[in-house]
């Protein structure tokens, strides 16, 4: 498809930004929304790709629906949605807490939930439209330190394949994402919380410019879903090997967390 207006949440990240970049240049005269909540980071990204800069806290979940119909109003219809938004703690259930936790379900799932929600009533009366939706490996693999950010993803991961499924006969297609460790604010705001260990050193960690490519191209041929880096295709398998836990110690908390 030939997308009109594309919206990314956490625009102003290294995924976000790099798949602005990706839109952009293969489509000069799409309509370009970035949502953050950083302000001064969502205006630098917006202007290199002349793109909109929307700050919003999408953890406002009761202000989603005013604020979607203000933009649409300001910015025209939206026909591609990439849930890209996203927040990373690797910390005990214990020490997480509620508030963190609850504030990282928000983010990671019931925020691109009602923003699907919002989104795809006008992409099925048009019989056209994209959702993107960011998941995680984390969502599919347990990790120790992740119950509230696995769980989110995992949801997310599952909600999604299930929309393309109900989706795809309304003219609607959905992406799923799942990405193991790519460079980003994220990537090393989680690395700072884990104890440094052998694997730490070694683990595959992507780059977001490959991965927004791959996204970009898998939106283009109307693909259902990207995993990257390639070497995590096979991480269910470890996972079912029991594996995972014992051997990953990149993903083992601080004591104190």
């Amino acid at each position: 498809m030939k997308p009109a207006h594309v919206v990314i949440t956490g625009g102003a990240g290294a995924i976000g930004s790099a798949l602005a970049e990706q839109f952009r240049s293969h489509h000069p005269d799409v309509a370009l929304t970035l949502v953050d909540l950083n302000p001064e980071a969502l205006q630098t990204v917006a202007s290199q790709h002349g793109a909109h800069a929307e700050v919003c806290d999408l953890t406002d979940i009761d202000a989603l629906p005013g604020w979607w119909q203000s933009l649409v109003e300001r910015h025209g219809p939206v026909d591609v949605l990439v849930n890209c938004a996203g927040i990373m703690d690797i910390m005990t259930l214990a020490g997480t807490g509620w508030e963190r936790g609850k504030r990282s379900m928000d983010i990671n799932y019931i925020a691109p939930m009602r923003l699907m929600d919002l989104a795809v009533p006008d992409m099925i009366e048009k019989r056209r439209g994209c959702v993107i939706n960011i998941s995680s490996m984390a969502g599919r693999v347990p990790i120790r330190g992740c119950s509230y950010y696995g769980g989110a993803k995992a949801g997310l991961g599952m909600a999604s394949e299930i929309a393309r499924l109900d989706l795809k006969k309304e003219g609607v297609n959905v992406v799923t994402v799942y990405p193991g460790p790519v460079y980003s604010g994220l990537e090393s705001h989680a690395r700072n919380q884990v104890k440094r260990g052998a694997i730490s050193r070694f683990i595959p960690t992507g780059k977001p410019d490959v991965l927004a490519e791959r996204i970009y191209h898998t939106f283009h041929k109307g693909g259902a879903r990207v995993i990257y880096p390639d070497v995590y295709s096979l991480a269910k398998q470890v996972a079912n090997l029991n594996l995972t836990n014992k051997a990953m110690d990149f993903f083992s908390p601080q004591p104190n967390q």
